[in-house]
């Protein structure tokens, strides 16, 4: 059911082979970088995977259902590598896609390298789901500004080399007074602290006193970095989608031998019909999930228009994230208590499965775009009628 070509599947093979032969036995770090582990991702080539163009070419926008294919194999074997990696991705591409050649060639061979830590820098204490509320400020320094603020909730903060940092440049502008900057992880006047979540990655805070940028640091346009921002994201939410994916058939598959083994009642669990049912769903939820997501990238590599790449990516967010949420919650119902229990495959992906419906647009964020795109493609479609 994978309906992939050849050389697609010798790709997924390839990474579940790395991953299941080296990147399993890299201790965990819990609530900190683990830079073993992405030094590891940077040897074996799969963050050159976050990139488009061959291995000995300069690094550029991977085609996205590259990236969903390498996200979604990823999960179904380690979840910290995975995000280890999609992190690295999410911090680096606004550099790729918006900054300047010296910006590129100063941050990326080493974001590809695994040595280089990026991070995503856009949500603030009262600037989450509403990203155009922006409050941290940009004032006027000489030909440059000076970042007044925080940020928080923050992957890989902060403990980052470098960030991709929003910040306002116009006051009351929304949307339209923001502007996107590079900002090194060791600039004077950026200090953060790490936050305690329920999953273990690292997520921390960020405070801006008075940290200086130059015109050589903003990526793209002044008061335009939202779009650079959406840039990014609408590349990315998709392949969120995948990583739940990914969690949802590693939820599966655990089911799958659970029912085939476990004795209830003198019987194989499997054989009691509610459960068959349950496994039923489960695989046709995600299934149902791979195909949106797949069909979302398949849409941002055709190069469509960007209203349609925007609402096919959150459908595929939307769907995937719910219905992995409640892929993992069943499984964890199958297998009782012990699928609770600290340290198994299910504990740990019951806690991880939650963040996807929040980071990168809630699940309501997505629905609201979904409706603003159908009501806006009827009514185009009703003014070519008159």
């Amino acid at each position: 059911m994978s309906g992939l070509t050849g050389e697609q599947q010798q790709y997924v093979d390839r990474i579940r082979a790395v991953a299941t032969d080296h990147l399993v036995s890299v201790p965990a770090v819990h609530g900190a970088v683990n830079r073993p582990l992405l030094e590891l991702l940077g040897d074996h080539g799969l963050l050159r995977g976050l990139f488009g163009g061959a291995p000995d070419e300069a690094p550029r926008d991977a085609a996205a259902l590259q990236l969903c294919l390498l996200r979604e194999t990823l999960a179904t074997i380690t979840t910290e590598a995975e995000t280890a990696l999609a992190l690295q991705g999410l911090g680096s591409y606004p550099l790729l896609q918006s900054g300047s050649p010296e910006v590129v060639e100063r941050w990326i061979p080493g974001v590809v390298a695994g040595t280089t830590v990026a991070a995503f820098a856009l949500s603030e204490p009262g600037a989450g789901s509403d990203a155009a509320a922006l409050a941290l400020r940009a004032t006027p320094d000489g030909d440059g500004w000076r970042l007044h603020g925080e940020k928080t909730w923050i992957s890989n903060a902060p403990d980052a080399d470098v960030y991709t940092v929003f910040a306002r440049t116009t006051e009351a502008a929304r949307a339209r007074g923001v502007t996107a900057f590079v900002v090194a992880g060791d600039a004077e006047g950026l200090s953060g602290e790490r936050l305690d979540m329920v999953a273990p990655h690292a997520i921390g805070r960020l405070v801006f006193d008075g940290v200086r940028v130059g015109p050589e640091d903003v990526l793209g346009e002044v008061d335009r970095g939202f779009a650079v921002a959406m840039r990014t994201l609408d590349l990315f939410r998709p392949s969120v989608g995948a990583f739940a994916v990914g969690m949802a058939q590693a939820a599966l598959d655990a089911s799958l031998d659970w029912a085939l083994t476990r004795e209830v009642y003198g019987d194989l669990l499997i054989r009691q019909q509610s459960v068959e049912h349950t496994l039923a769903e489960m695989a046709t939820r995600t299934q149902a999930s791979r195909l949106l997501v797949r069909a979302a990238a398949t849409t941002y590599d055709s190069g469509a228009p960007a209203a349609e790449i925007t609402q096919s990516a959150a459908m595929a967010k939307l769907f995937a994230t719910e219905s992995a949420q409640w892929v993992v919650d069943q499984a964890v119902q199958l297998h009782g208590a012990r699928g609770l229990q600290q340290g198994h495959l299910l504990e740990r992906l019951y806690r991880e499965v939650r963040a996807p419906r929040i980071y990168e647009g809630a699940s309501e964020v997505q629905r609201t775009i979904i409706g603003r795109g159908l009501v806006r493609a009827r009514q185009a479609e009703q003014e070519g009628q008159q």
